[in-house]
């Protein structure tokens, strides 16, 4: 059920909740399949009978409909694959966060001062208490395949059939080693930082620019482990952004131990300096 607090802009919509309002924001009709999605957002206040949208939405739509710099945030772990992501347009800053096991997502406008705070705080960066973990001994650079490493992680989606944290992580360490040809240290290792993965993500940011005058698109992006006391493993390889159909079980597969401080300016870096965002957001027509 959509609902939504006033005080502090913040709105929670599912998916079909979202589309409603796309739809009724550009004046187009709603598909009969979103009618009881169209009576929720009725229901709660946010849309009346004539399809108009409540004056408390105007900021947040008007930025999902044309945002100048989408940034997406995609995070897995033992509860499942989580979405969410940040919308920046000409006037407006929108967030987006999901909840495990729960439809609806919340959308809040934010001060555009604050958005590496925001997406900082959207990976759980813990910039004060974390830095790298383990003896000068432990390998600060680890590498095998991707066929290898799903391998070791699937053994978390069977997590149900696993008694305890050593029979997972020697069940870890079963699979690596009948995935791929990894030796010590490195398998001890991956087989360590997958036990003790608290979620692996990864953030892109995409807007629209020009190149030689015709319009395209600029992407950026990178990918982290976080395993808990183990610390932060940025992933070399596959580089973000990267299509998913570029990858391969053969593909190289690096993870880099770094400090709190590098995922920080590697967020600030995703973002388009004060020229981009500018001509990124004056390249979205303007609703209304």
């Amino acid at each position: 059920m959509p609902s939504f607090d006033i005080s502090r802009s913040r709105f929670r919509l599912a998916d079909e909740h979202v589309i409603v309002l796309c739809a009724l924001a550009t004046g187009n009709e709603v598909a009969d399949e979103l009618a009881a999605a169209q009576k929720e957002l009725f229901d709660c206040g946010l849309v009346d009978e004539d399809g108009k949208l409540s004056a408390a939405l105007l900021p947040l739509m008007e930025t999902v409909l044309t945002p100048g710099v989408v940034i997406s945030l995609e995070a897995a772990g033992r509860q499942g694959k989580l979405h969410h992501g940040m919308l920046i347009g000409t006037d407006h800053v929108v967030a987006h966060e999901a909840w495990p096991g729960v439809t609806e997502a919340e959308y809040s406008l934010l001060e555009p001062k604050t958005l590496v705070w925001k997406l900082s705080d959207m990976v759980n960066l813990q910039r004060s208490q974390r830095s790298p973990a383990g003896p000068d001994t432990v390998p600060s650079v680890v590498e095998t395949t991707i066929g290898t490493v799903e391998a070791g992680l699937a053994v978390l989606e069977g997590g149900g059939l696993v008694r305890s944290a050593d029979d997972e992580r020697e069940a870890i360490r079963q699979a690596l080693m009948t995935g791929g040809n990894l030796g010590e240290p490195a398998l001890t290792l991956v087989a360590d930082l997958i036990s003790e993965l608290r979620s692996s993500w990864r953030l892109t940011s995409a807007w629209r620019t020009h190149h030689e005058g015709q319009d395209a698109a600029e992407t950026r992006g990178f990918a982290v482990w976080d395993c808990g006391p183990l610390g932060y493993w940025l992933r070399e390889l596959p580089a973000e952004p990267v299509a998913e159909e570029r990858i391969t079980p053969a593909s190289t597969f690096r993870l880099v131990r770094v400090e709190a401080k590098t995922i920080w300016t590697r967020i600030t870096g995703l973002l388009p300096d004060a020229g981009e965002l500018r001509d990124a957001a004056a390249g979205q027509p303007r609703q209304g």
